[in-house]
């Protein structure tokens, strides 16, 4: 698993940052900057560490496609964890995790006998809760697998945002920084093979076998998941998301670790973290 990594490498404050189901860690180029900056300005040390989850980005790919499931990711993340803490004791340890990455932080945190180096003092939960709208599910395994080919990457990223117009505004300059990291060549000694997207096909067999009534079953796992966590929650949601409910949202402030809700209007499911107002939510919560 390849992760990015900003910061001071030693720093015993360790931000994880993890992505969505068919993104990567480049997503969070923008946060992880602003996080260190800010740190840096008021005399503090961060290290942010963006993983690649397996399937994606620089990450290797699974020869068994059942394995990208959410319980996979997390021991995949116990074992970073490991190794990080490993190279520099962590002394605090916090999460930002959008949609899936969101998930994953729910498992990570809500199950206090996990050999974490220390439990999560805050984390983010971008767009995600315990109950998942199927109709959002249905929308994403539309297009889950399509990894298609395209001649450049400003096709490819046209071709991206036709499915992600949800993310909200973007600049044509932000939406094409977004998509670079998105896409690999097709054959690296033939640039004229054109690029692909950077995932695995493959992630789209478990995803399509799971069913309605499965999916609420979950539920109930990741409730209790949800009202284990300790940590310091911020709960962001798109204002026009259709994956997190505005119940569902509601109910999370009021259960668990009572999450405090910020919404972003015009923004569906889910905020990017790179407008000045997102950053700025998310920075100030982590360094609070």
């Amino acid at each position: 698993m390849a992760w990015w990594q900003w910061g001071q490498v030693d720093s015993p404050h360790l931000i994880v940052c993890v992505h969505g189901l068919t993104r990567q860690g480049r997503d969070f180029d923008v946060l992880a900057k602003a996080v260190v900056d800010h740190s840096a300005s008021v005399g503090q040390s961060v290290r942010v560490v963006c993983p690649d989850v397996v399937g994606r980005g620089k990450s290797d790919w699974l020869k068994d496609p059942m394995g990208y499931a959410v319980p996979s990711y997390a021991g995949d993340m116990l074992a970073m964890l490991r190794h990080l803490n490993q190279t520099a004791a962590v002394q605090t340890l916090d999460w930002v995790g959008t949609s899936m990455g969101g998930l994953i932080g729910m498992v990570i945190a809500g199950q206090p006998d996990l050999p974490l180096p220390v439990a999560v003092r805050r984390l983010v939960l971008n767009d995600v809760g315990p109950a998942i709208q199927w109709q959002a599910l249905q929308r994403i395994g539309s297009y889950l697998g399509n990894t298609g080919r395209f001649d450049s990457v400003q096709q490819a990223a046209e071709a991206m945002w036709t499915v992600s117009t949800s993310f909200g505004p973007h600049t044509p300059q932000q939406w094409l920084r977004l998509s670079e990291p998105m896409v690999r060549p097709i054959d690296p000694a033939n640039p004229a093979a054109g690029v692909t997207l950077h995932y695995d096909p493959a992630l789209a067999v478990p995803f399509r076998s799971l069913a309605e009534e499965s999916a609420q079953a979950g539920e109930a796992v990741l409730w209790a998941l949800y009202d284990n966590i300790k940590a310091h929650t911020l709960l962001i949601r798109g204002g026009v998301s259709d994956l997190l409910s505005q119940a569902t949202a509601r109910d999370m402030t009021q259960r668990g670790p009572l999450a405090k809700l910020l919404e972003f209007d015009g923004v569906g499911h889910a905020p990017t973290l790179i407008s000045d107002e997102q950053v700025k939510a998310v920075v100030d919560w982590l360094l609070a």
